[in-house]
């Protein structure tokens, strides 16, 4: 496969489910405050951090809300310096839709509480530029027009996914496992599906998290139906 930088810094942000958050200081002079948050992203791509109106970080963004996520897939590498991240810049708005506030507790389910909660917001991180790091030599600014997953016409997707993890869930966890256990390489049984999007699905096993990759996109329930099916049948011949 030839290397592809924006599909790398879009995949990147579709696998990893925490980031570190920079934020500008509003209650000082204005320096730098670096924070973990939890993430998810919509189907476009675009990241989603559910923050409390207590937090730092969030009276910081309310004030100037230019942001900075990095996404860090180094972990357990040798040398982590080889490995992929991403430091994304844009700007953090309220986002009121509530499908994507389920997207995002479905992939942290210990965040289903809050939803009772009048002072947590979700929020919708607008993709101005990534500068992504895949390794010596592979350094590289890409435009957030590039990142950004057209969904156009998979409006359908967007509105049936609930349906679609559930059933996955509730009627072929034996699929979920192998699709777990020999696509992506993961240990242990009971695994669940959380998300799906145009371009994969994330799934959970307590704190462990992974990610399969459909081998072309996908733009409604249909399709995706077709794509499990197959990556099912991969799965059982590995």
């Amino acid at each position: 496969m030839s290397f592809d930088p924006a599909l790398i810094s879009r995949h990147l942000i579709r696998s990893l489910d925490r980031a570190t958050l920079a934020s500008k200081m509003q209650k000082s002079d204005g320096e730098p405050y670096a924070s973990l948050v939890m993430a998810a992203c919509g189907h476009d791509a675009s990241p989603l951090i559910y923050l409390s109106d207590l937090a730092v970080h969030t009276q910081n963004l309310r004030v100037d809300n230019r942001c900075s996520l990095l996404f860090d897939a180094t972990y357990g590498l040798n040398d982590p310096l080889m490995g992929k991240r991403i430091s994304l810049q844009g700007k953090a708005f309220i986002c009121e839709d509530p499908l994507q506030l389920d997207r995002y507790t479905a992939r942290h389910p210990g965040s289903e509480m809050y939803k009772s909660f009048k002072d947590f917001n979700l929020f919708k991180i607008e993709i101005e530029r990534v500068h992504l790091v895949a390794g010596f030599g592979r350094i590289h600014w890409v435009d957030g027009d590039e990142i950004r997953f057209d969904t156009s016409k998979t409006n359908d997707l967007d509105a049936t996914e609930g349906d679609i993890v559930s059933h996955m869930n509730s009627d072929h966890s034996a699929a979920i496992n192998l699709y777990a256990n020999k696509l992506a390489k993961q240990k242990g049984v009971g695994w669940q599906m959380s998300n799906i999007d145009p371009e994969g699905f994330d799934l959970r096993l307590g704190a462990e998290i992974c990610r399969c990759n459909f081998p072309a996109p996908i733009s409604n329930a249909g399709e995706a139906r077709a794509q499990l099916v197959e990556m099912a049948k991969i799965a059982r011949n590995i």
